[in-house]
Order: structure tokens, then sequence, then C-alpha cells
């Protein structure tokens, strides 16, 4: 997996699936398209340097992903009110084919930094 874009309320990440992540049916198994945007959903709720968890998720897998796919997960914010966040991730294939939807509910930690400057 590969962060390949971050910038505040957004983040892009990319995975190829290999042969490890295929589950029986030669597929790409759920459980790692969901860690992909997940991954990118992290990235992107705590872009701003303030310490962000997710408070919940939600994923809908909609199309299989192959062996040597090329996914691409991106987050956007869509609301960030006080210290709660919502961010919808998109998991696509390198045709631009829609895998998977996302949806994460963040909270942000008071007032604690991801790194001091």
């Amino acid at each position: 997996m590969q962060i390949v874009e971050i910038s505040p309320g957004r983040a892009v990440a990319t995975m190829t699936v290999r042969a490890d992540m295929l589950n029986g049916f030669a597929i790409c198994h759920g459980g790692l398209i969901a860690t992909l945007a997940d991954s990118a959903f992290a990235f992107a709720c705590n872009s701003r340097n303030a310490l962000t968890v997710a408070s919940g998720f939600g994923i809908d897998i909609l199309k299989s992903a192959k062996l040597g796919d090329v996914l691409t997960a991106t987050a956007e914010e869509t609301s960030l009110a006080g210290r709660t966040g919502l961010y919808d991730i998109t998991v696509k294939n390198q045709n631009g084919d829609l895998i998977a939807m996302f949806r994460g509910r963040s909270y942000r930690l008071a007032e604690r930094k991801v790194f001091e400057a």
C-alpha cells in the first residue's frame, strides 16, 4: 500500500492485488479492500495535524478485484463539525471501475497533535 496524496481533508492510497491477497474464489479479500479504504480515511482525517480516530465505518463491496488490479482509494471529507467528521472513500481499479464505497466517521481527540512541528 502506498499513500500517494495528502491534502487538508483528502488522501489517496493505492494497492496492487497480489496472489496472497486472494480468497478461495481467486478474488481480493474484502477485508483488504476495507483496509486500503480505512488507511486513506485515516490519513484524510488526520491531515490537519489534529489527532483523530475512527468512531465507526461501513463499506459496500460493489465489484470484485482480481489478481494484478491496482486499486486506488480516494478519501474526501464530507463534513467536519466540532470534533466529528464524515468521510466518503471510493475504491476504484485501474480501469476506473468502482470496486467499493466506504463511509467513515471520525472523532478528534481534544487539542492533541499528530506530530509536533
